[in-house]
């Protein structure tokens, strides 16, 4: 276990052999190197009046939970993720099946692409290759591609970018292409302001050291309920901590009452992701929660989105959390790309096919 503080450029780089940072920087590029690639792809518009189905896993299913947040009420129809081996039982041929696996291996999402195809439903894939991207060919199926080599977990900008532009291709909301240009800018100025040269007091080194020690418990609602999960997954598979996320108003009706025992049970800190366009009460609800909760917690932190759009805003929250969540490994002194347990659960899960 490292006992560094010190969160410079040479300390990070020392502690990151794979450069996951840099993936984590990258996220402007990523966002319009996905546009292109949608583009490019030349997918068809087909409209579908039963909606868009999302299926992945991990990774690969973050970018359907946040485009949906980004979309609001601008979404027209339902935009489902379905992480899992089968689809909603209401899918019909009227509905689009986006099937997501960075690897194209994914067994569950492998399930749902032949689920898909069973009931006539519409199939748009995005992966890097694997049995997903050949499948989809074999069928005539279009495939989105994704530039493979890094971890599924860093191609959060490919994902978004492809749901948003799913969900327009197929009618259940407005393209969003322009919200995600300015966006992208917008997360190249906050790489500046976050990143392994900015100053020791950044608002991510300070997070980082803040929960320190400690297992976080995040906390979203509305556009930050998924970047609340986001966040809650990559302390999982950065920083090999256990972490957890909760939604408000829903965790002022029962997690609130387990606070008051936490003191004796371990380290417990809070995260409340806060936004601009949150509900009044709900905003009224997080300064509450801080304040009922404060003897059982080891540290507090209130953060607030950054930007003027709803995109701009979630990107802000999705790139601090994974630069948070790389300083803690860094502290742990934990490799963020390491993920031993995975790799070994998928070796024996294929084992007993």
């Amino acid at each position: 276990m490292s006992t560094t503080t010190t969160l410079d450029p040479e300390t990070v780089s020392a502690g990151d052999p794979t450069d996951q940072f840099a993936e984590a920087l990258n996220l402007s590029e990523h966002l319009r190197d996905a546009l292109w690639r949608v583009e490019s792809a030349e997918v068809s518009s087909q409209d579908s009046p039963g909606g868009l189905v999302i299926a992945g896993m991990g990774g690969s299913a973050i970018g359907g939970l946040l485009a949906r947040a980004v979309l609001g009420d601008r979404a027209s129809r339902p935009i489902v993720i379905a992480r899992d081996y089968a689809l909603p039982a209401w899918t019909t041929p009227d509905t689009t099946v986006l099937c997501a696996s960075y690897s194209g291996e994914t067994e569950e999402t492998l399930a749902a692409f032949d689920a898909a195809g069973a009931v006539g439903a519409r199939r748009i894939v995005s992966t890097t290759g694997g049995t997903l991207a050949a499948s989809a060919r074999e069928e005539g199926v279009p495939v989105i591609p994704i530039p493979g080599g890094f971890q599924p977990r860093a191609a959060v900008g490919y994902g978004l970018v492809v749901a948003l532009e799913v969900a327009a291709l197929s009618g259940a909301a407005p393209s969003l292409r322009t919200e995600i240009d300015v966006a992208a800018a917008h997360a190249d100025a906050l790489a500046g302001e976050w990143g392994p040269g900015a100053p020791e007091d950044s608002l991510a080194k300070h997070l980082a050291r803040s929960l320190h020690g400690a297992i976080p418990i995040i906390t979203g609602s509305g556009l930050t309920a998924p970047i609340a999960y986001r966040w809650k997954t990559q302390f999982n598979e950065n920083a090999k901590s256990p972490a957890f996320a909760g939604e408000l108003p829903e965790i002022d009706h029962n997690e609130i009452v387990g606070w008051k025992r936490t003191p004796g049970l371990g380290r417990l800190a809070a995260v409340f992701l806060d936004d601009c366009d949150l509900h009044p009460r709900v905003r009224t609800r997080i300064e509450l929660t801080r304040e009922l909760i404060a003897d059982g917690t080891a540290a507090s932190e209130l953060v607030e989105s950054v930007g003027a759009t709803r995109a701009e805003r979630l990107v802000s929250l999705v790139l601090l959390g994974d630069l948070v969540t790389l300083y803690r490994a860094i502290l742990d002194g934990v490799d963020p790309a390491e993920i031993d347990v995975l790799v070994e659960l998928k070796g024996q899960l294929k084992a007993r096919q």
